[in-house]
């Protein structure tokens, strides 16, 4: 249990898993491309002790394997999967008391305390003084990327029904005031917006706190997706083993044992660009509008470290949260919605684009088993919480044996063996989408498909091509990405026709259906290089899944639609090329990647760390 994010340091630190960096480095590009590599390696986590224009350390990559996590919350993890099961089914308690003993001493937690002793205090600075982070070549200025922003509700105020979230917070660059303004960037379907639509609303400012550092468990705290009401500071208590510290300054919530706190207010009707942003999805996301907070102070505590993580193509070090997200809610996902048995949103294809989840298919049971109750839960879970972003929703039915939901390529062949193309695509129209994802029409919108697998298999998956296969001409080079699944390469994408198509993909559709042989190949993925996408699973995830809108970018080999339903009798085909309006993909930039390569060749202050 730490106190501080210094605690956790020294016990890193102690137990080897964590170096220090006296050398100074800079915050633009620099640092990022040394986390980006240090997360590849499985390194320790890195303390930057000289942060070029900065007086205060960084410290990176403390979340960076998953066997790191579980040593920071080693005291507590157990504890919250504990309390996480009584809320699933408190019969638990009956069945096996001597296990749950723990569970009341860890709810104890996650009552926040009010405190008199509020280190983050202790000096002010500005924003300029923090580490000027920038990531990526064409970000839109300096960010901070491990921040806690916290919020209340203006009809129901305290911190009972407060927020805490992380979106991502832009502090220099575009046409911000310096040290007086920043950039507040969240997400669709995201807590802060029920607080920010209240103030709109009521055209009244809406009080911000931004915490950065502090307890690990707080920085998890604020990533969780907890229910709408429920208050992220409760589930930081319990996970730190330390009922949250706070306290109020001038009308402003301040959390007493982080590194920093920035206060301020937005003005509901104030917006300004901000971004560009290399994300999570591998591509920049590009300038908006997003609300604009009015910096009032930046508090720290003495000896403050500056944590901060760098995203971009995953996986990366944000892989970790899911993973833990994953296993502290497991036991909920059964009781949140009715049949659901598993769900799994895949990482390397961007979190949200693409989901997978094993339901309960019992419906009649006395007659040949077809999708039908796995069609209800794939409904209950685009309406649930973050799963709601979800493009891609493959779900296959329990009672068919699938295997485990965190092995690919096995359910991969498992739904693909039994996918009926003519019956079991379903198709969501003009309807929300991440806000990070640029394959839809416009900021927030696309589309989404539900692909569902009950019964026995209709196919066997091939893995060579038929005899005598040909692709039409401007196709080449088909690789086998999967069992059944093939990328093939195509002419780069010359313009794209909003509710038409575009037609080369549907030249090729066409063309397809005069080769034979195709049965045991039921996806065929269009891609500007098939090499690339078929050389590494995580490939195939990525370029397929971010670079396609379902209801524009899906098409089939005799395709029909019949009273109002889209499907095809041969081959689905998915066009994953770049179009026009997606946004630009991450690239390193070589010059950084020379120097970095400098610090970590032999003799570097990197040397055999990355």
């Amino acid at each position: 249990m730490y106190a501080s994010l210094h605690d956790c340091i020294i016990d890193l630190e102690k137990n080897g898993q964590l170096v220090r960096i006296k050398q100074e480095i800079d915050p633009y590009l620099e640092m990022a491309e040394i986390q980006r590599r240090a997360y590849e390696k499985k390194a320790p986590a890195i303390f930057f002790e000289n942060v070029k224009g900065s007086p205060f350390p960084a410290v990176s990559n403390l979340y960076g394997t998953i066997d790191r996590c579980e040593f920071i919350f080693r005291k507590t993890l157990s504890g919250i999967k504990k309390v996480v099961a009584l809320k699933a089914d408190p019969t638990n308690f009956l069945k096996a008391p001597h296990k749950y003993l723990s569970a009341p001493f860890t709810a104890i937690n996650a009552l926040p305390m009010r405190t008199w002793n509020n280190p983050v205090l202790w000096g002010k600075t500005t924003l300029s003084q923090l580490p000027q982070l920038k990531s990526w070549s064409m970000d839109g200025g300096a960010y901070i990327t491990l921040p806690q922003v916290y919020t209340e509700d203006l009809d129901s105020p305290g911190v009972m029904k407060s927020n805490l979230g992380m979106y991502r917070i832009q502090i220099s660059g575009n046409n911000f005031v310096p040290d007086k303004e920043l950039g507040l960037h969240y997400q669709i379907h995201r807590g802060i917006g029920v607080h920010h639509s209240k103030a709109h609303s009521r055209n009244e400012k809406l009080k911000v706190s931004i915490f950065v550092g502090g307890p690990p468990a707080h920085t998890f705290a604020a990533v969780m997706p907890l229910p709408e009401g429920l208050s992220e500071l409760m589930f930081g208590g319990m996970f730190a083993g330390r009922r949250f510290r706070y306290t109020r300054k001038d009308g402003h919530f301040i959390s007493s044992d982080a590194d920093f706190c920035i206060v301020g207010t937005i003005d509901p009707t104030r917006t300004k660009p901000e971004g560009p942003f290399g994300d999570h999805l591998g591509y920049y996301s590009l300038a908006h509008d997003f609300p604009v907070m009015e910096v009032e102070a930046v508090y720290h505590r003495k000896n403050a470290i500056f944590p901060f993580t760098v995203v971009g193509r995953p996986p990366q070090e944000d892989t970790s949260f899911g993973h833990l997200i994953h296993e502290v809610t497991a036991a909920m996902v059964p009781v949140s919605i009715t049949g659901l048995h598993a769900m799994h949103a895949v990482d390397a294809a961007g979190v949200h684009p693409l989901l997978l989840a094993v339901g309960s298919e019992r419906y009649m049971p006395y007659r040949k088993r077809l999708p039908q109750e796995i069609l209800t839960i794939a409904n209950a879970v685009l309406g649930f919480n973050q799963a709601s972003l979800a493009k891609y929703l493959m779900i296959v039915a329990k009672e068919d044996n699938p295997p485990k939901i965190s092995n690919l390529p096995a359910y991969f062949q498992h739904l693909w063996e039994r996918i009926d193309l003519t019956r079991d695509l379903h198709f969501q129209t003009r309807t929300t989408m991440d806000t990070l994802d640029y394959s839809g029409t416009a900021l927030n919108e696309g589309s989404k498909v539900v692909m569902a697998a009950a019964g026995e298999k209709i196919r066997t998956l091939a893995t060579e091509l038929p005899a005598n296969f040909s692709l039409p001409e401007g196709f080449s080079k088909p690789y086998f990405c999967l069992p059944g699944i093939i990328a093939v390469q195509a002419t780069k994408f010359d313009k794209h026709i909003i509710n038409v198509g575009e037609p080369a993909a549907i030249r090729f559709a066409q063309e397809m259906e005069k080769v034979q042989g195709m049965e045991g190949i039921p996806l065929i993925v269009l891609v500007d290089d098939s090499e690339f996408t078929a050389a590494k699973l995580n490939n195939f995830l990525w370029v397929s899944f971010t670079r396609s809108n379902p209801s524009h970018d899906i098409y089939g080999v005799h395709s029909f639609n019949a009273h109002k339903h889209w499907g095809c009798k041969g081959s689905l085909v998915i066009d994953a090329r770049i179009k026009p309006h997606h946004a630009p993909p991450l690239i390193e930039d070589a010059a950084i990647m020379k120097r970095v390569d400098a610090l970590s060749a032999k003799g570097g202050p990197l040397s055999g760390i990355i």
